[in-house]
């Protein structure tokens, strides 16, 4: 099956973000997919913010997103777009770091207002990354994720439909 990285965004400890990220990575799992989690927030900070590629857990990062087949792009929602800390890690990488990849960007927000991010603030960066395929992602409101037990079953259907398609995509070719 497919590698895929799942990148969690979110610069909190304890965080809806991460909980749904780490959910989208156990049905990615469950499907046969191998799976490396890298929650941003516990990359070194004074070499994310400072750029420094030769850093050894910063260059294992880009590697593990160099590397593999798929890529999840997970982030909670400030000021309309995606986490700054998200943002940081992708301006690492090299310009076409997505090329050839299927991505799956997946968002969680405090109110339906924020569902735009997907498409006009992550899907662009995402794409100028060379990213090839795109698939539709997902908003996730913030209060339908508990902290310790995940999404919610109501999110669960329309989050496993997208979840699905994104292993689907994986399986056919992508033109690079």
């Amino acid at each position: 099956m497919s590698r895929i990285v799942v990148l969690s965004g979110s610069p909190s400890a304890s965080s809806r973000t991460a909980v749904l990220a780490a959910h989208v990575a156990a049905r990615l799992t469950a499907q046969g997919h191998t799976i490396q989690v890298i929650k941003v927030r516990d990359l070194p900070p004074a070499a994310l913010l400072a750029g420094n590629t030769a850093d050894p857990q910063i260059a294992a990062a880009v590697a593990a997103i160099e590397s593999a087949d798929g890529v999840v792009a997970a982030s909670p929602v400030y000021k309309a777009s995606f986490s700054g800390l998200l943002k940081t890690l992708l301006d690492l990488l090299p310009q076409f770091a997505l090329a050839g990849k299927v991505v799956l960007p997946v968002l969680t927000g405090g109110t339906q207002a924020h569902v735009l991010a997907l498409d006009y603030a992550l899907r662009p960066v995402l794409s100028s990354l060379g990213a090839d395929h795109i698939v539709p992602g997902w908003f996730v409101l913030d209060r339908t994720i508990d902290k310790e037990t995940g999404p919610h079953p109501e999110v669960h259907g329309p989050l496993h439909t997208v979840v699905d398609r994104f292993s689907i995509a994986l399986r056919a070719p992508v033109a690079v």
